[in-house]
């Protein structure tokens, strides 16, 4: 069985999370976290010498960083990996652009606005540029999600799971979904899939 290390608040580490309720495979979680130090013991950084958070280690011993990565390790021969090569492309550029423009918006948004450990570095500069990129973000998604069910092709992908992590608590951050119908239409398909669970999610150990 796997091992997923996170924390049951970070969007990062509830996409793997996420993807392994959706497919049905069972994993074990471990609860780490950046904000007490744990990601940065001796221990956990001789698993990865990135030290954040997911982290997820194999059958066999073997560790993987990023969130995306897992996604598309974990995702390897589901229904969530399009087998068309223009789609999966799609799948993947949509991956790419939580990466740059959505999660370093409006998930950071979102943190600098809920861990009180971070109002040092919460300016108002700050706070204002991350919701001018986070609405621009999610005005690309609507975009999209105004005359497509989906981000890429006609059925869920990695790319709706990667990016309904942060989308669907961006109002935590300040960010106002009601000026996106198409969005809130989408993040109530993905709670309707077969085997979606929540946030707070983790398995039985």
């Amino acid at each position: 069985m796997i091992t997923i290390y996170g924390m049951p608040d970070s969007g990062n580490c509830y996409k793997p999370r996420l993807l392994c309720a959706l497919a049905g495979r069972p994993f074990r979680h471990v609860e780490i976290s950046t904000r007490d130090g744990g990601t940065a013991s001796p221990d956990f950084r001789a698993k990865t010498p990135i030290g954040k958070v997911p982290l997820l280690e194999t059958e066999d011993g073997r560790y993987l960083p990023e969130s995306n990565a897992m996604l598309t390790f974990l995702g390897g021969g589901t229904v969530f990996v399009p087998t068309d090569p223009f789609i999966r492309a799609e799948m993947f550029a949509w991956m790419f652009f939580e990466q740059y423009s959505h999660e370093p918006n409006v998930a950071v948004r979102r943190s600098l606005t809920i861990y009180p450990e971070l109002a040092d570095v919460a300016s108002e500069a700050r706070l204002a540029e991350t919701l001018e990129g986070g609405r621009k973000a999610l005005t690309v998604m609507e975009t999209r999600l105004l005359k497509a069910d989906w981000l890429a092709g006609d059925q869920p992908t990695l790319a709706d799971i990667c990016l309904y992590a942060y989308t669907h608590v961006a109002p935590e951050g300040g960010f106002d979904l009601q000026a996106y119908p198409g969005i809130l239409r989408w993040l109530k398909r993905i709670e309707g899939l077969s085997g979606y669970k929540p946030m707070d999610w983790l398995p039985s150990q």
